[in-house]
């Protein structure tokens, strides 16, 4: 884990790549439970039987899904000390090159794209990338923007 003493040294880290946090398996449960919370109940999500000789060979895991899992996939990646809190902002740009079936390993890849100065604290942009293990395409590439309050 990268450890920043204050936003300060986390400044000077723009431009950077922060590193990768640690590979998860995304299983049937979690597409079930998030089709279940969103109402997305489309059959190349919940469907194992029809999407097994559908286009992609079986069930494939929600876009915003593999969105959601960011915060776990980046929670050992790094952290900013001296903080009342970090929040999610916003996001400027989601894009999912590839599908992520059930079963796939993930992990996340985070680049520092971006730090601005604002009344509340200090605005982070950040690019994380959520890689399929044994594939080229990742499943997702977002930028992110985190509030962080000293």
């Amino acid at each position: 884990m990268r450890v920043f003493s204050d936003l300060a040294q986390l400044a000077l880290a723009k431009g950077e790549h922060l590193g990768h946090g640690e590979w998860t398996t995304v299983d049937q449960q979690q597409v079930d439970l998030f089709a279940e919370a969103t109402g997305d109940h489309q059959w190349i999500h919940v469907d194992t039987a029809r999407a097994a000789a559908g286009p992609f060979g079986g069930t494939i895991a929600h876009g915003y899904l593999t969105l959601s899992l960011i915060p776990k996939l980046t929670g050992d990646i790094y952290t900013v000390e001296k903080l009342t809190m970090g929040v999610n902002y916003g996001t400027n740009k989601v894009r999912f090159p590839s599908p992520l079936l059930v079963g796939s390993r993930v992990r996340a890849g985070l680049e520092l794209i971006e730090v601005t100065e604002v009344a509340q604290g200090v605005q982070a942009v950040i690019r994380c990338t959520v890689e399929i293990e044994g594939k080229d395409k990742p499943a997702c590439v977002a930028e992110t923007v985190v509030l962080f309050v000293p």
